[in-house]
């Protein structure tokens, strides 16, 4: 069976995506599982290339269709002609916008059905801010450019899967973003997304909000009056949901089996355990658009852009989830 096909992009030029994806491309395993183009810069990923002394060379296409997918060449939707002087590792408003750009041309791709998912190379959102893009991230960018309101942030590794009810903003307005209507959305996205990695009734775990999930109020009433009734609703709709459950133990009940999915109340109350555990294989996706997006689970590294030392595994698995995703979404 023919691999459905995933677009890559760069991220930012400046930092490590451009050695992520030339790593991951070198790699014969990966050329053989998987069929992938990268929407970015071919110059940029040239550079890339000489810097690891890999036997690849970049090949620039203008549409999907052109790719030919032959050995030892990586085939590049080339969006932006950047100078190879773009210097390593710095803040830079040109590196900022060409990372939007290449997210944008994705979109469009994916949302015309001429690619079937989406894996993304980290950008910087303070070069892209730079850039006039005044986006948190991957995730509003992409809910903006699809018109899509129920989406959610999903952080998977072998050991642990979170789901987000909200994640870039302050403290403050993740308590207030934790209302009955979202944490029913962010359960049934979590069903939803399980189901398509083939669990057949997925175990969703809810984590409270406040210590010992307000422990019957003492600690704030949320837990109780918000998450509760949510959980409720799940239950009476058909899901296998529990909780709100104590967030200082629900995520090691989960890596322990019990539960199958957490859905987690804030960013840090996801990130830092995933991170913890699996910061060089876990993978980021974005649920609840109208096609699946990946992404490594870490940011631009600018500190060793240009060294080559940047690790691809979390690049390789976030492929590997999208081909996995995309090729669920094609036999449903």
């Amino acid at each position: 069976m023919t691999p459905p096909l995933v677009a890559v992009t760069m991220g930012d030029p400046a930092g490590i995506g451009p050695e992520i994806i030339a790593r991951a491309f070198a790699d014969p395993d990966f050329r053989r599982e998987n069929r992938a183009l990268v929407v970015g810069d071919a110059g940029i990923l040239e550079r890339a290339i000489r810097l690891l002394g890999l036997p690849l060379q970049a090949n620039p296409v203008a549409e999907p269709e052109d790719a030919g997918f032959e050995p030892g060449t990586v085939d590049v939707l080339t969006e932006t002609d950047l100078p190879e002087d773009l210097p390593f590792g710095e803040l830079d408003p040109r590196a900022g916008d060409a990372a939007f750009r290449y997210v944008e041309r994705a979109t469009e791709l994916a949302g015309a059905g001429r690619v079937a998912a989406i894996a993304t190379a980290p950008l910087n959102k303070e070069a892209m801010h730079l850039a006039g893009h005044k986006y948190p991230g991957h995730t509003e960018i992409l809910a903006d450019l699809t018109g899509t309101k129920d989406y959610a942030m999903m952080l998977v590794t072998d050991e642990l899967k979170v789901i987000h009810v909200s994640t870039h903003v302050s403290l403050r307005e993740a308590i207030e973003r934790a209302r009955p209507e979202r944490e029913l959305a962010v359960i049934r996205l979590a069903e939803e997304s399980l189901r398509k990695l083939g669990y057949e009734r997925p175990r969703i775990a809810v984590a409270g909000l406040n210590p010992h999930a307000g422990e019957n109020g003492l600690f704030g009433t949320e837990d109780a009056e918000q998450i509760a009734p949510a959980v409720a609703a799940a239950v009476e709709e058909g899901m296998d949901a529990t909780g709100p459950w104590p967030p200082d133990t629900v995520l090691m009940r989960a890596r322990r089996g019990e539960f199958d999915v957490v859905v987690v109340q804030y960013h840090d109350q996801g990130h830092i355990p995933v991170k913890l555990m699996g910061f060089d294989t876990g993978v980021n996706v974005t649920v609840g658009l109208p096609f699946f997006r990946t992404s490594v689970d870490h940011g631009t590294a600018f500190d060793i852009a240009g060294t080559g030392k940047a690790d691809p595994a979390s690049l390789r698995a976030a492929l590997d989830l999208a081909r996995t995703l995309a090729g669920a979404e094609e036999r449903s």
